[in-house]
């Protein structure tokens, strides 16, 4: 446990912040899908983990690809904004977008993202 006066863990309501989770076929894609996102105001954040390989199926066969994940993060009053926006932008005919609560939580960050949404 730290003992800093900037360290006051904050027990979020799942209704407040969410990180989503989403893949694209290039990191330039992923980049200009971000960059809306933000300017936008539907996520406060959002962070690129370029050259993973995905595993799946699709249409009946088993594909293996390099894809961007980007990591967003946002509130939960604007994931459907968010969602809506990112399936416009997003090259996939299907695209990937995972959401899941944030429980727990370092307060100023979560008052941060919240306070860049919207």
């Amino acid at each position: 446990m730290f003992d800093a006066p900037w360290y006051r863990p904050t027990m979020s309501s799942p209704d407040e912040v969410l990180v989503a989770f989403s893949t694209f076929p290039s990191e330039a894609q992923a980049t200009e899908v971000a960059r809306v996102l933000v300017d936008e105001r539907l996520v406060a954040c959002v962070n690129l983990v370029p050259a993973i390989k995905s595993i799946y199926r699709w249409q009946g066969a088993v594909q293996e690809e390099a894809e961007t994940l980007a990591i967003l993060k946002t509130s939960r009053d604007q994931f459907e904004a968010m969602a809506v926006r990112l399936a416009q932008l997003h090259p996939y005919d299907v695209p990937e977008l995972i959401a899941l609560p944030v429980t727990m939580g370092l307060g100023p960050y979560l008052a941060w993202v919240i306070s860049n949404v919207g």
